[in-house]
């Protein structure tokens, strides 16, 4: 069988073959035709795949909240991105008497947190990533008090991520390893502080600033969420 040599038997075999890229590529004709169109109009190519933007699933925050758990000293802060550099709104540690029965340290972080988020409003959590304890007396301590200030977080409704310690003391330090009290200088440098944090605290602004920073990198994966 002959076909006439004219355009549209051209079009129509040039079509299936198209088809046959489109289903490779994963979209719909109607979407590839959509891109073409957009691209004829535009005359560029398409823009590229990194940006310097937080990724589609990381929705940038403004009011952030850094949590470090602890069943005698949880610490917290609360950071709000402004320029020229992020304010603190507040920042402290939650208190438990080691005469206190853990009920009774586990129900003031509660209460304690409830309070923090109703007076400012973060939009977003970040704690400190799970480490590995060689007590496990300690890791099921820890375990828990990680658990009721997370549940007063999530009561509230915030996203909750996860840093592990090494990348926030990266990320603020620049050096994985460095010890609390240049994490506590560093921060109080980075939000001017007029005092030195208390070592929970400062762990907890740390957290808030180093999800800061990620927010405006060049990312190919979202931080892990809780």
């Amino acid at each position: 069988m002959q076909f006439p040599r004219s355009t549209p038997v051209l079009f129509h075999f040039r079509s299936l073959a198209s088809i046959g890229r489109i289903d490779a590529m994963g979209i719909t004709p109607q979407q590839f035709k959509q891109l073409e169109q957009r691209l004829g109009k535009s005359g560029r190519s398409a823009a590229p795949v990194l940006e310097r933007t937080a990724p589609a699933s990381l929705a940038v925050h403004r009011t952030i909240l850094g949590l470090d758990p602890s069943l005698r000293g949880t610490g917290f802060g609360v950071i709000r991105l402004s320029k020229p550099v992020p304010q603190a709104l507040a920042y402290g540690t939650i208190a438990c008497s080691p005469h206190w029965e853990r009920s009774r340290c586990l129900v003031k972080i509660v209460q304690e947190l409830r309070v923090v988020l109703r007076e400012h409003s973060p939009s977003v959590c970040v704690v400190e990533g799970l480490f590995y304890a060689q007590n496990l007396q300690t890791a099921l301590i820890m375990g828990e008090a990680r658990g009721a200030a997370l549940s007063a977080v999530a009561e509230a409704g915030l996203e909750i991520y996860e840093i592990a310690p090494r990348k926030v003391k990266q990320a603020i330090v620049g050096y994985g390893a460095a010890q609390k009290l240049a994490v506590a200088k560093m921060v109080q440098r980075m939000l001017r502080l007029r005092d030195l944090p208390a070592p929970d605290a400062a762990d907890a602004l740390a957290l808030a600033l180093a999800h800061a920073q990620e927010q405006g990198r060049y990312a190919l994966t979202s931080p892990r969420k809780v």
